[in-house]
């Protein structure tokens, strides 16, 4: 019998602190570096160079912080994560105190699976098309099957959806990669292409980004394991079809960039950008003092991290069983499956 971390009850007790209105980061992402060995059109940050990396007395210095302030649950980015040779003992640290994730391009993930693996609670694959429109959206010959092999070592193992990008070049595959995601026995996690200033433009015209979430919002209505909520659907259509926009919640993420600087507002409207020690000022005080208000009309983004917290309410049953209890059974089924 799977035993449930005693983490993950806490994060449930914070997150219906969180959500029933009190300004507290119960989320936190952390870009581990920005290189990366793929060269993806959409993102900028593997265009960067990184200056001098946390150590891991560091980031559990970061972690402590983040702690304290309230946050949860911690997601580990970049760049390519897999790249650090410290990565497993980031991620030891982690799993002690949080509800641990991270995503990857997945070109290393089988042969480091075994060092990462008991200090996951998730992990996202990601796969923004089918076979050589994924090679060529990230740059690399070979990247669809290194990622595919990686997804196919991983399950098992950690709990794993895809994670894909909606652009101008793959929306038409969004069925595609749902189907793709049936077939490996995995979930698939949509986010539409936001167009950074030092990146290519790959964000979709309107007419095919509606097409394409047509074609999801209706793939999940039919039961197909997609890991966004049919909210999600709704608000983007709601938003950027017919007027009528989501309140963001930003103060509900977390977010620190390589040298262990806030980023924000959020990431997206300050493109990974900090100056402040996370652990060098009061998180709580700088929560309760910021003037989130102007940014929750914003609506420029719909990247998951932003709009999928805003959107949960306790009230809403669906958003309960898919956000909490299918998340814990997951959880349940991979702990089972590798005792």
């Amino acid at each position: 019998m799977a035993v449930i971390r005693p983490v993950l009850w806490r994060t449930i007790e914070r997150k219906l602190k969180g959500f029933n209105g009190n300004k507290a980061p119960l989320i936190a992402g952390h870009k581990l570096l920005y290189r990366c060995n793929l060269e993806c059109k959409m993102c900028p940050f593997w265009r960067r160079k990184d200056e001098q990396l946390l150590t891991v007395e560091e980031e559990v210095k970061m972690m402590e912080s983040m702690k304290r302030a309230g946050v949860s649950f911690l997601g580990f980015e970049g760049g390519e994560p897999l790249l650090r040779n410290d990565v497993q003992d980031i991620l030891a640290e982690s799993h002690k105190r949080f509800h641990t994730s991270m995503v990857t391009n997945g070109w290393l993930l089988k042969n480091k699976l075994k060092s990462i693996e008991d200090y996951l609670d998730y992990m996202f694959v990601s796969i923004d098309g089918i076979g050589s429109l994924h090679d060529k959206m990230r740059g690399v010959s070979g990247s669809f099957d290194k990622a595919i092999e990686g997804v196919k070592a991983a399950r098992g193992h950690i709990s794993l959806s895809l994670s894909s990008t909606i652009t101008e070049e793959n929306y038409f595959q969004a069925k595609d990669l749902v189907l793709l995601a049936e077939k490996l026995g995995v979930g698939v996690n949509f986010q539409i292409a936001y167009n950074y200033s030092t990146a290519e433009k790959e964000s979709p015209g309107m007419d095919k980004l509606k097409e394409a979430v047509q074609t999801l919002a209706l793939m999940k209505e039919k039961g197909y394991k997609i890991v966004n909520s049919k909210e999600y659907f709704q608000a983007v259509t709601n938003s950027w079809f017919n007027g009528n926009g989501w309140k963001c919640k930003p103060w509900l993420t977390m977010n620190v960039d390589p040298l262990g600087n806030l980023v924000m507002p959020c990431y997206v409207l300050n493109e990974y950008n900090g100056s402040s020690k996370v652990w060098d000022v009061d998180i709580v005080k700088v929560w309760n003092n910021y003037n989130w208000e102007e940014y929750e009309s914003c609506n420029k983004c719909a990247l998951s991290c932003y709009l999928e917290p805003s959107l949960f309410t306790w009230k809403n049953p669906s958003m309960i069983k898919e956000r909490i209890i299918d998340g814990l059974m997951d959880y349940v089924r991979v702990e089972a499956s590798t005792a």
